[in-house]
């Protein structure tokens, strides 16, 4: 009896090692599995976040290039899209612009035609840039300011900014103009910049309208104050009231040099795209500016100038020495500037 007692305490006290189960092995290595698996996961998950944040950015940076309009092939070199610094040109980013420049000599009508461009909704032309002395000294200026004015970043009262179609300026022949003609027309090529060539026939008319400015800028009889333009019928009578007198030894070596001026211009622009306009053809045929609004590829619109004419009617009224005027150029090519007139 005490030996079954004592086999039994032994079995109840006697430990033995349990034996390892394959279901507890499955599950810790399922559990390392998942636990791995999820770090794995959340690093691919941040490189993938990292591309993605890099890719918006992109996209928010590099602006969708705009889609050329339905132009012909030849046109392509002229139609720009600025970007302008100081502004944004928000819902007219893709509106085309074309460059322009009114090549002319004082007192040709470029400040009225000036005005009648500027009267178009989508055309801007700065005025006479390059009057300053300072933005002609050199080629690298010249260059500037004109990069300057095609940017869209050249702000003046005629500027239409953001949906500017046109943008040019005035430039008078003898403001570096000629001086760097081989720079600034390969520039006007690479840039596909277009010219607009504005002269006078009549030489002696433009010759009477100088002197009398020179006068003006002088005697200033409008209030102390010089005024190359007007803007009332009253301040044009005040002008036209001081009659010039010519120097004629002088008047045929000077109608001469401008005719020389004009002509050697138009050749070294001559590889430009181009138009030659006269001041009388635009007086006595309007539809000329019809056809500067093709040529600058904008609308076609009623153009309009608040500018009064100065010298209006006959030469002979204009000056004091006429009979002076009249036989040193009787029998020369530039007799029939004394008869040529039209009305305004």
């Amino acid at each position: 009896m005490a030996a079954d007692i004592y086999l039994f305490i032994k079995d109840i006290l006697s430990i033995k090692a349990p034996k390892k189960s394959p279901w507890a092995l499955r599950m810790i290595v399922l559990t390392f599995s998942m636990l791995f698996g999820l770090y794995i996961c959340s690093v691919c998950l941040n490189q993938v976040s990292i591309h993605t944040n890099i890719g918006l950015a992109n996209v928010e940076v590099v602006q969708r290039p705009c889609e050329p309009p339905n132009i012909e092939p030849w046109e392509k070199p002229y139609v720009h899209y600025p970007h302008p610094k100081t502004f944004s040109r928000a819902e007219c980013r893709c509106n085309p612009v074309r460059y322009f420049a009114i090549l002319s000599t004082q007192r040709s009508g470029s400040g009225w035609f000036e005005t009648l461009l500027n009267s178009h909704l989508n055309i801007s032309s700065n005025g006479e840039i390059f009057s300053v002395k300072v933005r002609r000294s050199n080629i690298s200026t010249i260059v500037e300011t004109l990069d300057n004015i095609y940017n869209l970043d050249w702000l003046t009262s005629a500027s239409k900014n953001e949906c500017t179609a046109a943008v040019g300026l005035k430039w008078m022949l003898n403001q570096g103009l000629m001086k760097h003609h081989e720079e600034i027309v390969e520039y006007f090529n690479t840039k596909g910049v277009s010219a607009i060539f504005l002269f006078r026939r009549n030489l002696l008319r433009r010759m009477i309208s100088i002197l009398a400015n020179s006068y003006d800028q002088n005697a200033r009889p409008l209030n102390g104050t010089h005024k190359s333009h007007v803007h009332s019928p009253l301040e044009a009578e005040i002008l036209a009231r001081y009659k010039p007198t010519i120097n004629t030894t002088l008047i045929i070596p000077n109608l001469r040099q401008v005719e020389e001026m004009t002509a050697q211009a138009i050749q070294h622009f001559n590889s430009t795209r181009h138009i030659v306009l006269y001041y009388e053809d635009i007086i006595k045929n309007r539809t000329k500016l019809l056809d500067v609004q093709d040529f600058l590829r904008v609308p076609q619109m009623d153009l309009t100038s608040r500018q009064v004419k100065i010298h209006k009617g006959s030469l002979s009224q204009q000056v004091e020495n006429w009979d002076d005027i009249t036989k040193a150029l009787n029998g020369t090519p530039y007799e029939s500037f004394l008869h040529s007139d039209y009305r305004m």
